[in-house]
Order: C-alpha cells, then sequence, then structure tokens
C-alpha cells in the first residue's frame, strides 16, 4: 500500500464519523479508540521509539485524534507492510461502522 491509499482511507473514515453525535459513538468509540491507539503504535515503532498510551478524550473527539495518529504515522515513514496493515485496520473498522 502507498500513503496516499492509507490517508485516503483515513480521510473516507474521517468522513463517515466526523458529524456523529455521542449516542451515536456510544456503540463505536472503544473500537475507533483502538485504531487510534494501533496507529500511534505503529508510528512509534517505524521511529524505534517506546509506545505510549493516547490518552481516551471524549469520542466526539476522536475524528482529530484519529486524524493526528494518522499524520503522525506517516511522517514517520512506515514500511510498506506497516501501510498495508494499517490500512486494512482503518477499512475494517469504517466497514463495521
Amino acid at each position: 500500500m502507498t500513503a496516499g491509499t492509507f490517508d485516503t482511507a483515513v480521510q473516507r473514515l474521517i468522513g463517515q464519523v466526523n458529524h456523529w453525535e455521542t449516542t451515536r459513538w456510544r456503540p463505536h468509540g472503544d473500537a475507533v479508540f483502538a485504531l487510534v491507539q494501533s496507529l500511534a503504535d505503529h508510528a512509534a515503532d517505524a521511529e524505534n521509539r517506546r509506545r505510549r498510551p493516547v490518552p481516551r478524550l471524549a469520542d466526539t473527539v476522536l475524528p482529530d485524534q484519529l486524524r493526528v495518529m494518522a499524520d503522525d504515522l506517516l511522517a514517520a515513514s512506515p514500511s510498506p507492510e506497516v501501510l498495508t496493515t494499517a490500512t486494512e485496520a482503518v477499512t475494517t473498522i469504517r466497514r463495521a461502522l
């Protein structure tokens, strides 16, 4: 996968959930947060840093956290394999929502 493919998948997911109200997030927030944490972990691994927990904020902030972690991952210049794994994770979550 390419960085562009990953970014497109993230943008589609953000576009799908960015307008959600709190009640709509309730059954899905944990899954999206797990994705955010996974992207943060991939970025840390790509930069040879230790993994750190992402703060769990309100569900309505998850699209912003997703964007930041996606940007961090892209800035870390991950391997194609990591981009493929991350893109598949984003796509899986998007389809499940």
